[in-house]
């Protein structure tokens, strides 16, 4: 999973950052601090999360829903850190036709 931290006019911070890899087969175990942590290191005021599904199919899993779904909950406890979206990458011939899905859009 990737961490892109922006600045309050939406300007990139950095290059997106690394926080967790998976496996073909499983998931990836990601920590909400580390994904906070890189967001504390430049001064983000807000975040968008992504990664990939191996198996070309951008649909969220429920381990992905609920993660999205902690992390928006932990921006607004905290408060100075806006949740942008989550996306997942898949392939181009998705079903969906896009090879992504953003769960902010599916709100």
């Amino acid at each position: 999973m990737f961490v892109l931290s922006l600045g309050a006019d939406g300007e990139v911070l950095e290059q997106p950052v690394l926080v967790s890899i998976g496996t073909q087969k499983g998931t990836a175990e990601v920590q909400l601090g580390e994904v906070f942590s890189e967001a504390y290191k430049v001064g983000a005021k807000a975040i968008i999360v992504a990664h990939n599904h191996p198996s070309g199919d951008p649909k969220p899993s429920k381990a992905d829903i609920a993660f999205t779904a902690a992390l928006m909950d932990m921006c607004d406890r905290l408060g100075n850190i806006q949740f942008l979206d989550h996306l997942i990458i898949g392939s181009p011939d998705s079903a969906n036709g896009l090879g992504f899905v953003s769960l902010a859009e599916m709100e």
